[in-house]
């Protein structure tokens, strides 16, 4: 079976669960292979926010019934907690709403949110409506980025395409988690003085 059939089998599958367990990368990869016509752009889109939303429920819920199981206790004794829990305090709607678009906080939050009185209704509508803007976002990027590619190098053979791909996401997720370093940083300092 060659990896075009693997994908045009596979494939919402693999966005589903990409989605739900990593994320963005899922999503771009998704929207690299419906440019490519492997799937529609409406499938890849719509399970790369079904994944957002079934993930971010799932540790909703942990956040709500499982705190005290070891690995959802793991993950909230990040040093991020502090920062999650002040901003959804300040801005619980909006933080709702961004949270999975914040570099190195979108498993944490729902759980910390999961923590709170937020109603379980409040968080499915929000997380729902967060995560069909995410999925069309991030889908859309990886169908441009795709027909970028195209444009500048030709129709390349799938596999190099989804290396570049690979690759593009790695350049944005590392710049990406630099810059909240440095801002972290500078935050930290700013406070001091």
């Amino acid at each position: 079976m060659s990896i075009e059939q693997l994908i045009e089998h596979y494939g919402i599958v693999a966005i589903f669960l990409g989605t739900a367990i990593e994320g963005e990368t899922a999503a771009f990869l998704g929207g690299i292979i419906s440019h490519r016509g492997l799937i529609s752009y409406l499938s890849a889109s719509l399970m790369a926010s079904a994944g957002s939303f079934a993930g971010d429920q799932i540790w909703f819920f942990a956040g709500r019934y499982a705190v005290r199981w070891r690995v959802v206790r793991k993950l909230t004794e990040t040093p991020t907690l502090t920062q999650v829990t002040s901003l959804l305090e300040r801005y619980p709607t909006g933080f709702i709403l961004a949270f999975r678009f914040l570099v190195g906080l979108r498993t944490i939050s729902p759980i910390v949110i999961g923590t709170t009185r937020i109603s379980t209704g409040k968080f499915v509508v929000l997380n729902a409506v967060a995560a069909l803007i995410w999925g069309q976002l991030f889908t859309a990027l990886g169908y441009l980025f795709g027909q970028g590619i195209e444009r500048m190098l030709g129709r390349l053979p799938l596999q190099h395409h989804l290396v570049m791909a690979i690759g593009a996401a790695a350049i944005v997720a590392g710049a990406a988690l630099v810059f909240r370093r440095i801002f972290r940083k500078a935050t930290l300092s700013a406070g001091r003085s």
